[in-house]
This record gives C-alpha cells, structure tokens and sequence, in this order.
C-alpha cells in the first residue's frame, strides 16, 4: 500500500491534507463504512481517490449527475489515471468495452450513475471486477427525508449486497442530523465512522438585505465587489430578464437554465470559465461538477426554500480561500409565499392520480408496459394538452418520482440511433440510384461495425468529420435514408426524457404511501421554517446558523457576516455604557422621561446602543420602563 501523503503530493501537489481528510482516508483504508459531512468546497472527491490510488484494485463511484462524472474524469485524466464513467444514453458497444476494461482491472475509478447499478450488463461484469471501494457521492440523495431525494439511490444497497465486505465512503455537503441516520440507515453501514467537518468558512461574508429593487441592489454589489459573480433567480424568465438588465448596464452577463441546448449551455459556460462573461444568471441548474475556484460573489435573487440548497449554491464563492461574497436579497412577500409552499409542493394522492392518467394517455401507453422505456416528454405541451396547473403537474411528477413509478430528467442525453432496414442487394441498386448519398452510406458501414446487422448507437459529429462535410449535410442525408427505407434513423435526443422504472398500473392501482407523503410534507414544512429563520434572525451570526443547522454545534461566530460586523460596530465599552447609564439617571430624575423624546436627536447607531443599555437596566431591574414609553429610575 502506497503511502497516502506521498499520493496527495504527487498527483494533486498538495504538502498536506485538508481538515479531515486524513481521518476519513484512514477510516476508509482500515475497512469502515464511512460518513464524511463536508462543507461545499471542502476537498470530498480527494477523500475518495486516494484510498483507491493507495490499494489495489478499482473504486466503483456512484454520483446522480452527468456532468458531474464527465468533469471528475477528465480531470483524473489529466492526472493519468485510469478513468471511465457510464450513464444513461451511452452507447452500448462504449458501456460494454468501459466494464470489460473494469474486468481487465485498467482502470481505477469507474464513475456510474444509479440507474446503471441493476442493469442486467452491469450486474454481468459486476463479479469480474476487482473493487476495494464504494463511493457514494451526493448522499444525501438516499434519504428519503433530505430536500433532493432520488429512489435510484436506494439501488445502492443492492450493490452492498454483490460486494460483500467492500467499504462504503458516503460523501455530502449538506445533510442535517436526522439525515446523516438515515444515510447510514439506508446504505446498511455497520462498523461505522462518522466525520463533520466545520461548516465555518472564514473568507465567505454572508449577508441579507431586504429591498424594494431586486436589480439595484444586484447592481450596487456588482459595483462593489470585483470579480466573477453568480446570481441565482427561481425562474428562467428571470435568469434573461436580470441578465438583460445588466447588459443594458455595461455588465458582462449572460444567463443558463435547463432549457437551452446541450451546445448553448456549453457555450455559455465556457465564456464564464474563461470569465469572457463576468456574471452568470441563472437557475440551480447551473453550478454542480462546475471548478470555478475565484468566483468572489454569489447573489441570490430570491429566497431558496431550504438551506441545504442555499448553503451549496452560495458555497461555490471564494474556493480559492480569498475574500468572497454571498447576497441574499428578499421581500416580505417571499416569506409569505415560501410559508405557503407545502400546500403547492403536496397535491393530494387524488390529483397525482389525475395527473397521472394523463400522463399515460399522453404518452399512449398501454397498462401493464412502459417499464425502462425512454418517452422524449414536453412538459409544457403536456400541461397545454391537459389544462394542467403548472404546479400541481411538477410535483405530481415529482411524487411519482419518490415513489419510484418514473424518473423525469431534464438534462438527459440520448445519442443518435441507427440501424439498416434494406437488403445488401436493394443497397447496391440504391448507391447507383442515389449517388450523392453514397458517401453517407459508406461512411455509416465503414464506421460502426454491426450496424447492418444491429441498432447502434452514432455520432453525427463524428460521422461528419470521417466523410469531411459538415454535421447538418450528415443530419439531412440521414433523413433522405430513412424516407427511403434504406435506413431506420433517430435524432439524438438533448430535450426532456421520462422514463418508467416500472410497468404502469391501472389508474386505480396506483399506490401512493400516504405516511410517507405526510412525514415529506412535515420535513419540509420544517426546512422552510429554518430558511425563514435564518432571513429574520438578526441577532445570531449567519455562518452559525447554518452550523448548527447542520448539527455543527461547535461553530464560532465568523466575524464577517452582516450580523457579525454590526455587532462590531455596536459594541459598547464599559466606560460607554456607564456615560450612557448616567445620562439616563439625570434625564429620568424623579418624574420620568418619554423614551422617545430622549432619543430623537441620536442618529440610528447611537439610538441602538442606548436601546441596548435600556434593555440591560430594565432587566436588571434599575429602571423602569412603562407601556407608553415613559422611563424611570428605581
């Protein structure tokens, strides 16, 4: 076994490790299952890799995004190690030579999605591999009482059981305490080791402001604070109308959200990246598996409805250790609509119901079928067809989600699919019919062995570069072949995907847990809450609100929030606060004197440090003071 700190300095440059990471390493290496809490930017991938560089064998990593993966193993390859992904969407022939090259143990991380984990390929290859480590990354995601709970996770186990003896690293940035039991529950830990690291970030200033205008505010924070910025809106309309409004500023903006292309929001993100675009504007949608270590300032335009997603979002600010910023601006009415929000987020078991026997009318789906089938799914379209509340539609969906029925997506990939439907001798009579297509038809038989004989999976991209014309004259020259029967061809799919888990039940079938949606309700009726809480509170420091939040009771006031800088500004010296006491006495005298005459000459930082002095006399009992406002000295 290679020494880990050698490992650390020599793939990542590091002289030394982290806070906790060391100790979840060597939890990991002595064989425990493992639950390490860190904060966003808190080094969890390198908890992970290390262990695994450090033995032999592979590391089977579970993650729940795309990108995510994509990004981890580019950047592992930069580091020349060994690194595969699978997830939905791939091609067939590409999964099965990443899980054969698995068998012949090259490689040493294999990145998979949940839904990969029971696949009949999967399982196939599963006992050949030599895997020393499961790693669950986003765990938070296999609790069903977390605020992104996903039932693929719950899959996981089921990989336990084909590794027996194999530990398991459970990595998240945000759970709370009943969360951090229930992983643990859920992911069958039993020689256990739980780590929570500090959720204190030293050079991140939160702070909240209550405004009348939105984009003022965003503006005077821009003007101040330099550097590559985020804002986060909760609607795309949104995300282009403030990015609209900061262009007509000057300011270099652009805005992302899940409804643009594939390309577009490649393109966009890679403008920011190389900060051509200063400012993002956009949805949560944006910002996982993305490595922006000096982005200085992180807006949100409105109020998340949870912490976890607030302190990850506002956490991708100041990676790099500099001085750094996260906004939080908010109306009164933000408040109210978020305490409302259970009643939109919980439709009743009688209207998923109705929505989902639209669904299935809409997608023309048959009962007793439907199980793994991908349906290309316009949400929009849907809610149209039907006269559909938008809400109640969403989170209907969503509840058919939890209960495992379904699964909606709206960042899925789905490649082009190509198979030869004509003879070989009706394709030679249609080369010498049609001989501007024969160069598609030759580049198609050339590239992708089997596909006469077998559905593949293809890259009109790649097609284009192999015949040396562009990808629409490839896009279109498929379509002629498959109005002429020579081929059967599908697009590939970048839009909205649904996909059944399961055969759909009648209508009336369609079982519901009614226990599990009231404790889902319940639980985020009380993250709510705790957002409000720590909007309103002005008394506690931000950064220890969110620590204790996440059961991080040893937390320390940060010193630079907005709470924390006004108490600083406020404070009161012993000899202030005896001046401040005297002045009240002889104003007082024997009658008494009105509070408020006594304080309107005082400018505001003045009248709260009397207000101060006022509150500690009256519960020391050395003053009194009446309910018209009229002070007096006991």
């Amino acid at each position: 076994m290679d020494n880990i700190s050698s490992i650390l300095n020599r793939y990542w440059g590091y002289s030394s490790f982290r806070p906790l990471q060391k100790e979840i390493i060597e939890s990991v290496l002595s064989g425990k299952d493992t639950l390490a809490l860190l904060p966003t930017g808190g080094g969890k991938s390198i908890c992970f890799q290390v262990p695994a560089l450090a033995k032999d064998g592979m590391c089977i990593v579970v993650s729940p995004l795309i990108a995510l993966m994509k990004d981890q193993v580019e950047t592992l390859h930069k580091k020349d190690i060994p690194a595969a992904a699978i997830y939905t969407g791939m091609p067939f022939p590409q999964v099965k030579d990443i899980l054969q090259m698995c068998v012949n143990e090259k490689l040493k991380f294999l990145y998979v999605s949940p839904e990969r984990l029971e696949t009949k390929l999967f399982l196939e290859y599963l006992p050949g591999m030599n895997v020393q480590l499961i790693a669950v990354d986003e765990a938070h995601c296999v609790s069903q009482w977390g605020y992104d709970f996903r039932p693929s996770y719950l899959r996981i186990v089921q990989l336990r059981n084909e590794l027996p003896g194999v530990p398991v690293l459970a990595l998240t940035a945000s759970a709370t305490p009943l969360v951090q039991d229930d992983i643990c529950s859920q992911l069958q830990f039993k020689n256990k080791q739980v780590f929570k690291g500090s959720f204190l970030r030293d050079n991140l200033s939160f702070s909240v402001f209550k405004v009348d205008s939105r984009i003022n505010k965003i503006l005077q924070v821009l003007k101040n604070v330099a550097g590559t910025a985020i804002v986060y809106c909760k609607s795309r309309r949104m995300t282009q109308e403030v990015a609209q409004l900061l262009q007509l500023q000057q300011i270099s903006a652009n805005y992302y959200h899940a409804g643009l292309t594939n390309d577009e929001r490649s393109k966009r993100q890679e403008s920011w990246l190389k900060n051509e675009t200063r400012v993002m504007v956009c949805t949560n949608a944006f910002g996982m598996g993305i490595d922006k270590p000096d982005v200085r300032l992180v807006i949100h335009h409105d109020v998340p409805d949870c912490l976890e997603n607030y302190y990850q979002e506002a956490g991708r600010a100041g990676r790099d250790g500099k001085k750094s910023y996260a906004v939080l601006l908010y109306e009164e009415r933000d408040l109210n609509e978020l305490k409302n929000l259970s009643s939109v987020r919980f439709p009743s078991i009688e209207e998923i119901k109705k929505v989902y026997q639209h669904l299935v009318n809409y997608l023309q789906l048959p009962s007793g079928s439907g199980e793994g089938q991908w349906f290309e799914f316009d949400l929009n379209d849907f809610m149209k067809t039907f006269r559909l509340n938008a809400y109640s539609a969403m989170y209907s969906l969503k509840a058919l989600e939890q209960e495992g029925w379904m699964m909606y997506t709206e960042q899925v990939f789905l490649p082009a699919k190509v198979v030869f439907t004509s003879s070989k001798e009706r394709l030679a009579e249609f080369e010498k019919e049609q001989p501007q297509l024969d160069p598609f038809v030759k580049g198609l038989l050339r590239s992708y062995g089997g596909i006469f004989d077998m559905e593949c999976f293809i890259s009109e991209k790649q097609l284009a570069a192999f015949i040396k014309t562009g990808v629409e004259q490839v896009k279109d020259a498929l379509i002629q072949l498959h109005r002429f029967g020579i081929i059967e061809y599908t697009p590939q799919k970048d839009k909205p995907q649904l996909q059944f888990l399961q055969n759909r039940p009648a209508t009336e079938e369609l079982y519901i847990n009614p226990q599990n949606r009231l404790q889902r309700k319940e639980q985020f009726e009380a993250r709510v809450q705790a957002m409000i809480d720590y909007v309103k509170d002005e008394t506690i420091c931000r950064s220890k609100t969110i620590g204790q939040y996440f059961g991080d009771e040893a937390i320390a006031d940060c010193g630079i929030c907005d709470i924390c800088l006004w108490k600083k500004g406020n404070e009161i010296s012993a000899d202030e606060f005896e001046r401040i006491h005297l002045f009240l006495k002889e104003k007082a005298g024997i009658d008494g004197v009105a509070v408020k005459e006594l304080l309107t000459k005082l400018g505001s930082k003045q009248k709260e440090k009397f207000w101060r002095v006022i509150d500690h006399l009256v519960a020391e009992e050395k003053i009194t003071l009446s309910n018209e406002g009229l002070l007096k000295v006991k």
